[in-house]
């Protein structure tokens, strides 16, 4: 019997149309060894599309080589669109949408010297905390010709998605990196036109969105992905979420994705839960070994997963805006999102249950199944960065769909 819920019917955001409301979320999947992007990765997002997902996300497509947080990241270039061209290909053999989410690392990098300049760009400058590993000790902060030159990085990367056969790009807004680091009140203390109010903050990321929206905005959505709070008391809190969602809504935004937390800060509120202290598979670059080793000096963190657990920042900000908004944090069965679709969100984003297995829509739809069997231990998002990239480690999960590292060549 087929279901009837609304999460399965069509909608439109921007200039697409996409078959259900589903969208399998950004989640850093690894898999492109030196940058280059690998037969498992295609695979990967092929999985999802066959699994009944309406768009799928590909994580972390740099809009420059010196954007990427780590070495064996994907960038958006001419370089690369065959390649993804691929990946896109498959993912439209199924009937679905293919997202870049396109972002810039700033000071938020574990690039090596020898790979980058010695300072990387920020909201701010001075001492760098995220280069303490890779001697990078100091930043540069943003004037107007760097603000002008990452704001055309990110026209190109939408420009290159565009060609790659992309559907849509989402911009990343949250968790620490580049833009985040104009939004949050953590980094960006500056004096001038781009710091103090939250309207001020948002003024470097607002040019960003408008000017890819020119550029692409009328073939391709264009998303925001954001964190509702920084989950940190000197961050940002839900007052500035909402102002956030107005200030996309009033730009122009097609959607924006409801996220929350940082990176090093508070990834608990980004997660739901703790990353796990025991970890099964451990990655083989030393710089993600020693940043897993001073996460175990922390203070434990006793917080508990539960489901929807970013239910009420995000009710808060459906109330306040208009535009179409996604859901995501702790989707763990149908009766989740059928609350989603009741609280009037227009589309829901999942990732780990979807690593877990990605023919959990498509049972659903169905009725074969009710839930997920995905128990939120957080060890996929431990494997982001081993050789197979970001799998389930559970016996029935998926371990990875496939961990092949084969490069894509298109002309092969």
């Amino acid at each position: 019997m087929t279901n009837t819920s609304k999460a399965f019917t069509p909608i439109t955001i921007g200039p697409i149309k996409l078959r259900n409301r589903f969208i399998k979320a950004a989640t850093n999947e690894g898999r492109c060894k030196n940058g280059l992007i690998s037969k498992g990765l295609a695979k990967f997002h092929e999985s999802m599309a066959e699994g009944g997902a309406a768009m799928s996300t590909v994580a972390y497509c740099a809009t420059s080589k010196d954007g990427q947080t780590f070495v064996d990241q994907a960038h958006m270039s001419a370089d690369t669109v065959p390649d993804f061209k691929v990946l896109t290909d498959g993912v439209h053999k199924h009937g679905a949408a293919a997202s870049a989410q396109i972002t810039h690392a700033g000071a938020f990098t574990f690039l090596p010297k020898d790979f980058s300049t010695a300072k990387p760009i920020s909201a701010m400058g001075g001492f760098n905390k995220f280069g303490v590993m890779t001697g990078r000790y100091g930043k540069k902060k943003m004037d107007r010709g760097d603000m002008d030159n990452i704001a055309a990085e990110f026209v190109s990367a939408a420009k290159f998605a565009k060609e790659a056969g992309f559907d849509a790009v989402e911009i990343h807004m949250g968790h620490g990196y580049l833009l985040a680091q104009f939004i949050t009140p953590l980094y960006n203390r500056r004096k001038d036109d781009y710091g103090g109010s939250i309207q001020n903050r948002m003024k470097f990321p607002t040019e960003v969105l408008s000017k890819v929206l020119d550029a692409v905005g009328k073939d391709l959505a264009v998303i925001v992905k954001y964190s509702q709070t920084d989950g940190v008391p000197k961050g940002n809190q839900i007052k500035e979420g909402i102002e956030i969602a107005k200030i996309l809504e009033a730009t122009g935004a097609h959607m924006a994705q409801l996220s929350n937390g940082l990176n090093v800060e508070s990834i608990s509120t980004m997660f739901g839960n703790p990353l796990p202290k025991n970890v099964i598979s451990k990655p083989s670059n030393p710089i993600i070994r020693a940043a897993m080793a001073l996460e175990k000096l922390k203070p434990e963190d006793t917080r508990e997963f539960h489901e929807l657990y970013s239910m009420e920042t995000a009710r808060q900000i459906r109330a306040a805006v208009d535009m179409p908004l996604c859901y995501l944090g702790g989707v763990q069965s149908m009766e989740n999102i059928n609350s989603i679709m009741d609280e009037g969100f227009d589309t829901l984003a999942l990732g780990r249950a979807l690593i877990f297995d990605p023919n959990l829509i498509k049972n659903l739809e169905t009725g074969q199944q009710t839930r997920t069997g995905c128990n939120a231990c957080n060890q996929c998002v431990m494997l982001m960065y081993t050789p197979g990239g970001t799998a389930c480690v559970e016996p029935e999960g998926t371990r990875g769909i496939s961990s092949e590292l084969n490069i894509v060549r298109a002309s092969s």
